[in-house]
């Protein structure tokens, strides 16, 4: 392993040198300790960082970002599934240069990529890898570069050099700050479908949403994905939020959306001391419980819970 701890490094740069000059020894380190290492850059940069390597860029596995940050949990469940399988049982390190897509996003998808970086800390935490995030800041709005050295522990310089961010914010705080946004779409009034259910009723529930989905214009696919995570949310309000709850469902021009709030007072009555991860963290495969959520955010475009002793609010998003 080329490090004994879970590195989480961010380079802003503002020219093509300043970007190469953050990553080619980056990536060359990372090759010389036999680290796998995966370059998810912009086109522009993967031309750039193939050209700088040489004969090197042959052993590097690059991809195109915009073919990999569609939405956050899936791209972390894509980090996760790449490490886990060049790791070698934890004989191997993994590099990753991760930038993520910013542009076309509306201020609540930003809000969940930059509490995205935020995560990354909590899924790989225990992980001996390293990941660096460039910033273009040509480009980008201020809003994402205000977040990078609340998300990132470490600066990359460039040539090596490194540097605490000092504005380094904890993942559970910084979760919470992003919570409290307001960024997310209100439901449209007087244009909301109700589905009441209580135990044993969760197939009408799964059945309204995947209707739902259809009229949306969703594809068959996606609306199977939008009934299963409807079905396990469900489910989950049953078991730990008091017995039953309601479905909502609405569509607006960009998404369309379900909302299960339960009526509280279940086996959830305790706090749950980590409420602001759940689900963002890859579970153990061979654990028996902590897998739905997880699952939830695979199947949907964005989540989004509120989990609380007197009644918990979850919602699903997926684009149309």
């Amino acid at each position: 392993m080329t490090c004994t701890g879970f590195v989480h490094q961010a380079l802003c740069y503002a020219s093509d040198e300043e970007f190469l000059a953050g990553t080619v020894d980056f990536v060359r380190a990372g090759l010389a300790a036999d680290d796998a290492v995966l370059a998810v850059v912009a086109r522009h940069n993967v031309g750039l960082l193939r050209d700088a390597l040489g004969g090197a860029e042959k052993e590097v596995d690059y991809v195109d970002a915009v073919d990999w940050y569609g939405f956050p949990a899936r791209t972390l469940g894509r980090y996760h599934d790449y490490c886990t399988e060049h790791a070698r049982g934890g004989a191997r390190g993994v590099r990753v240069i991760g930038e993520p897509v910013w542009a076309g996003r509306t201020p609540f998808e930003t809000r969940e990529w930059i509490r995205y970086e935020s995560l990354v800390n909590v899924a790989f935490a225990e992980s001996g890898h390293r990941i660096l995030c460039p910033y273009d800041t040509r480009v980008l709005p201020a809003d994402v570069l205000a977040g990078v050295r609340r998300t990132h522990p470490e600066l990359a310089l460039g040539s090596g050099g490194l540097r605490s961010s000092g504005r380094y914010t904890e993942p559970a705080e910084f979760v919470a700050e992003c919570d409290g946004l307001g960024t997310e779409p209100a439901a449209p009034a007087g244009s909301v479908r109700e589905v009441g259910f209580r135990r044993g009723e969760s197939v009408a529930a799964r059945l309204a949403a995947a209707e739902f989905a259809r009229r949306g214009g969703l594809d068959r696919e996606r609306a199977r994905d939008m009934a299963a995570a409807v079905h396990e949310v469900t489910v989950n309000a049953v078991r730990f939020g008091g017995g039953g709850g309601v479905l909502r469902l609405w569509q607006d021009a960009d998404w369309v959306v379900c909302e299960v709030a339960d009526h509280g007072g279940g086996a959830r009555a305790a706090p749950v001391e980590d409420a602001g991860f759940l689900g963002h963290v890859p579970p153990d495969p061979y654990a028996a419980t902590g897998h739905g959520l997880w699952v939830v955010r695979q199947l949907s475009d964005l989540v989004t819970e509120r989990i609380r002793t007197r009644g918990s609010v979850v919602r699903l998003y997926f684009r149309r």
